[in-house]
This record gives C-alpha cells, structure tokens and sequence, in this order.
C-alpha cells in the first residue's frame, strides 16, 4: 500500500528531500526568463510501514510480520511464511558436573516418573480415615450386633474443606438391599461420633463361617450423587462365639476388579437365597390347639422395580379344615426385613397335628396385579432337618414356644399366582 504525499515545506517538514541539482538551477531560470514559471515537483511515494516506522520507531526498521504470513492461502502470490523468533532459554545451573542437580539422563528419568505417578496415583495411595467399630454375634438369638462408634481423620469431599459421612454395612455374598444397614448422616466433620448399634437378625452359626462384613464410610450430598470415602471388611468367622470384639482400622478402596468379582459372587448368591423367617410353635394342651407365631422375616429377595418388596406371609394347615386353616399377617410396605409379631391359632388335637402339615409361605403383595411369590418352608412329619426338628420339638414341649429360623425354599410356589 502506498500514499501520495504534497510537496513538504522546507522548513517544517523533516520528510524534505535534499536539494538537488533542478531545484538549485530554478532560482537562476527563473531571473533570466520570469515570465516560464517552473514545474512543480512530483509528489513522494512512500509506503504505510516505511510511514509508521519512521515516526513511531526512529531507527532501522524491522519487518513486521502480518497475520497473512501465517496463512499463505490467502496471499494472492505465492509467499513464504517468515521464520519463527527465536526465544532465549534460560541455562539451568551446572554444579558438580551435573545439570540442575541431576545427572545426564537422570532428571529425564525422574520426571517421566513423576508423571506415571501422577497418573496412576489413586485414592489407595492416599491417607482416608479410620472406622472403630465393634461386633457380637449372639447365636441364641440369632444376631449380629455391630456397633459403630466413630471415625477419625476422614478425607475431606466438599468444598468447604468438610463432610457429611454415614456408614453403611454389607453382608456379602448376600442379597444387595436385604442385608444393607446404615447409621444417620453427620453434618460438616471429619471426625463424626456416631455410637449407634445396628443389628442383623437371622444369622446363623454357618452365616458366621461364609459371611464378610463390608462397612463403607460414604459421603451424603443432597444435590448430586453420594460420593463414596472409603471401605473396610471383616471376615466374620474371625469373631468368636460370644466374643465383644473391637476393631479399629484404616478405610481403603477396594481394586475395581475385586470389587467385580464380588459383585458378581453377590449376584449368585442373591439369586439362590430368597430370604428368611423365623416361626414359633406352641400347642396349648389347656385349649387343644397350635399356635404359630410369625415373627420377622430377613433379607428377603426384592420383588418390585424400586429395589424392595410389599411382604405379607400366608399360613395353611394341610389337609385342608376350610377357611380355618388360612390365615394372612399384613402387609409391610417397602422392606426386606419386616417384623410381623402375629400369632395364629389352629384347633387341633395333638394326635391329628402330628399327621399334618403347617405350610408358611412369604409373598410380594401387588395392588390389582397377581401376587410375586418370594419364598416356601414347610413344618411337618414329612420335612427333613430344621424343619423336622422344629416340629418334634413342638410336639415334645407342650406348652413351651420354641422358635427357629427357617430359609425360604421355592417349596410351596404356585404354578400361577392368583391375586388374593
């Protein structure tokens, strides 16, 4: 791009041009002959940066280099794109024969290092917290007791640097909301004091030799999903009979491939276990008839798409004595592990009851739909096991409850389940 530019005064301009040999001879021209006046100069053609780079930077000029020197397609002549500055690197300090403190090829190693332990550094490296806890598990009555007390030192999850953890516990193998239990959640600590006891009900000397005790330490959040800290596990049959034994231990996270694993160990057991219940009989020799109490069920298998079921138990004396021998608890909405406390009476005579059958079966209620059928256990001369035993013992003991925990069987389920 160029400019045309008027002839400067000599005075003023600094763009004047040194006299040459025309403009000196004009003055003499023009007193021998006054009447031919003499032409005017043309005007001085200088280029836009060659302007701006007289007056903003005196010296010599440097080119600059336009936005179109990077882009040469837009340039309508081919042209080659400058080369790039030059940047000054500072020298690292040299000591010792050694540049920056390392030696040749150490710094590279080490920094490569660094950074395959940044990336492959987890949360397993780094310091979470500690769980005390304590576990007692009464066998007469069928019962884990876990008492969680505090935790220590807890990582911080949310911004203000804080956390609001609950505890959450696990039997695994087992079904995946039947057997989970959970504290309340304290707000804004990292060293929450909980001392609250949650009991499993239902675990039996065998449960206590297959069974792991999962406890998760999780931090709640309102808004979004609740973020998990960390984790530990006892191995139940560590724990003794009658034993009151604490525990104080460092939370961890668990490898992904174990925890796969024990999920998929979780998934088969859920399938095969359908839950539990515990019964009790007593005959009354003074009235002639069998009691039955239904007192609680335990991790029973989830029936409904919410992860739950709407458990109720139905009762039947076989052969059948009509409608006197069908009985129905209510119904407990939304859990696994309902508590009935409901007895029922049966007018009987001992030496009929030792020729019938008592079938107990859970079912999964389902308003105007059929009935899901979750789990069976029958009590009679023809059971075998537990379920024998449980019914010689009736009979043995008159007048004296005796209760027992049974596991439900596919034993009783109807070919099609009709809604009651």
């Amino acid at each position: 791009m160029s400019v045309s530019k008027a002839p400067p005064h000599p005075p003023t301009s600094h763009l004047a041009l040194p006299p040459s040999s025309t403009s000196s001879s004009a003055p003499s021209s023009s007193a021998t002959s006054p009447s031919v006046a003499a032409p005017p100069p043309s005007p001085v053609k200088i280029s836009m940066q060659e302007h701006f780079a007289i007056n903003v930077c005196p010296g010599p000029i440097l080119p600059i280099p336009q936005i179109s020197d990077f882009f040469p397609r837009f340039h309508d002549y081919p042209c080659t794109p400058p080369p790039p500055r030059e940047k000054k690197i500072l020298k690292e300090e040299t000591f010792n024969g050694m540049t920056g403190g390392f030696k040749d090829g150490e710094k590279t190693a080490d920094n490569e290092a660094d950074k395959d332990e940044a990336f492959d550094s987890d949360d397993e490296d780094t310091y979470l917290g500690t769980l005390e806890f304590n576990l007692h598990f009464d066998q007469d009555n069928n019962c884990l007791h876990c008492t969680i007390h505090k935790a220590k030192g807890l990582k911080a999850m949310d911004s203000n640097g804080l956390a609001d953890p609950y505890v959450k516990l696990h039997l695994l193998p087992g079904a995946s909301k039947a057997n989970k239990l959970r504290t309340k959640t304290l707000k804004n600590t990292l060293n929450p004091v909980w001392n609250e006891t949650l009991v499993y009900h239902g675990i039996t000397a065998a449960d206590m030799t297959t069974k792991t005790l999962r406890l998760c330490v999780c931090d709640m959040d309102r808004l979004g999903r609740n973020e998990f800290i960390g984790e530990v596990r006892v191995a139940l049959k560590k724990l003794k009979e009658g034993e009151n034994k604490r525990y104080n231990m460092g939370l961890e996270r668990i490898a992904q491939n174990k925890e796969s694993n024990n999920q998929t160990v979780e998934q088969g057991a859920e399938e095969e276990e359908r839950g539990r219940i515990l019964v009790s009989l007593c005959y009354n020799t003074e009235k002639g008839c069998l009691l039955v109490g239904i007192i609680r069920c335990a991790h029973l298998a989830a029936m409904d798409s919410n992860g739950y079921s709407d458990p109720f138990v139905k009762i039947v004396l076989q052969p059948d004595m009509g409608k006197k021998s069908k009985y129905k608890t209510s119904v407990k909405k939304k859990t696994l592990n309902p508590e009935f406390n409901e007895e029922f009476s049966y007018e009987v005579s001992l030496d009929h009851l030792a020729k019938k059958t008592l079938e107990i079966t859970v079912w999964d209620y389902d308003l105007g739909m059929s009935n899901d059928f979750i789990g069976g256990v029958e009590l009679g001369i023809n059971a075998s096991g537990q379920r024998l035993r449980h019914w010689f013992d009736c009979l043995k003991n008159k007048g004296n409850k005796v209760e027992y925990w049974h596991t439900l069987t596919q034993q009783g389920a109807p070919s099609n389940d009709k809604p009651d």
